[in-house]
């Protein structure tokens, strides 16, 4: 689970896997998800032969509310596409577009007083010219190198890995990248105007009155750039939460079992922490998201489902 970060659980962050020890993720998702993008993908081939880029990838884009397992998700769908497809898949997660270290430490001490960019998570905290740049190298099938980022490094606040361990994809005499999958906690949000940023943060919330107006905002600002990466999907799924609260339940109940079977993992109190440093872009954004990312592109394009406290699917709605 990638969010953001506070000094105090870092490092129990850092070590915490997406799902918990002993957390069981049925997957009811695939048989809805699947079909879905199968359809789209057909769609889209058809109309490619007569495409001006006939090799462009078809790029799938990703939101999962963390813990309701959008990990399992990722790789059925994945593995789906290329045995059953036969077309060579990558899963890119958003995770790996963070800041390096030095870039975030710049980031925070140029805005010390703003909570929300001192440490990875948040919109912002993104390297944007090297995703506009892995994107575009993508989406031309030219050979482009896949960025890694370790949670571990610095002690739990993370780093990018040096180039060299990076992997490439695209070389010559292999097989191209067909399907492009970006999935993250974020990936689909779009920015706001400012007055509706106002608007939020003067409405009961849980966590934006904590923050001042100007700092939401940055993160808004920060947010338009990510466009150049919601633009390009051709599909869209969204995990979302009946209740979006339910990712403090959640969060806890993973800490939990590190305790009992690791024993470490971040108290009550430190999961509230942790959880409420990305709660705010859920309470600005995730209304946009169950809008409909693609709706200028079409109807049909993307796929919500709606799960309840136990993580099962409880409604599937087509936007």
């Amino acid at each position: 689970m990638a969010a953001p970060l506070t000094s105090s659980n870092a490092t129990a962050a850092s070590k915490a896997p997406h799902e918990g020890p002993t957390t069981t993720i049925i997957d009811d998702k695939s048989p809805h998800c699947i079909p879905f993008i199968l359809n789209r993908l057909h769609a889209y081939q058809a109309g490619q032969a007569s495409s001006s880029n006939p090799n462009r990838p078809f790029v799938i884009g990703l939101n999962g509310v963390q813990g309701a397992g959008k990990t399992t998700l990722v790789s059925k769908l994945a593995q789906t596409l290329k045995e059953k497809e036969g077309l060579e898949t990558l899963v890119l997660s958003i995770d790996d577009l963070y800041l390096k270290r030095e870039d975030q430490v710049r980031l925070a001490e140029e805005n010390k007083d703003n909570k929300l960019v001192q440490y990875r998570g948040e919109p912002g905290t993104h390297d944007i010219p090297l995703a506009t740049s892995l994107i575009t190298s993508l989406l031309h099938s030219k050979e482009t190198a896949i960025p890694s980022y370790s949670k571990h490094l610095f002690s739990g606040l993370g780093d990018r890995l040096a180039p060299s361990e990076f992997h490439h994809v695209n070389k010559p005499n292999s097989t191209l990248i067909r399907v492009v999958i970006l999935e993250g906690w974020c990936v689909g949000f779009r920015s706001l105007s400012n007055a509706k940023i106002a608007e939020k943060q003067a409405s009961p919330s849980i966590t934006l009155g904590k923050h001042k107006l100007g700092h939401l905002q940055f993160v808004n600002d920060k947010l338009r750039e990510y466009d150049v990466m919601t633009n390009e999907f051709d599909a869209f799924i969204h995990i979302d939460a009946e209740d979006t609260k339910y990712v403090y339940e959640w969060r806890e109940q993973q800490e939990a079992a590190l305790r009992r079977e690791k024993g470490t993992g971040m108290d009550k109190e430190e999961v509230v922490r942790f959880v409420d440093g990305y709660f705010p872009a859920y309470e600005l954004y995730v209304d946009g998201v169950r809008s409909g990312v693609l709706t200028g592109k079409g109807e049909g394009r993307q796929l919500r489902l709606i799960v309840g406290r136990d993580r099962k699917v409880l409604r599937v709605v087509e936007i």
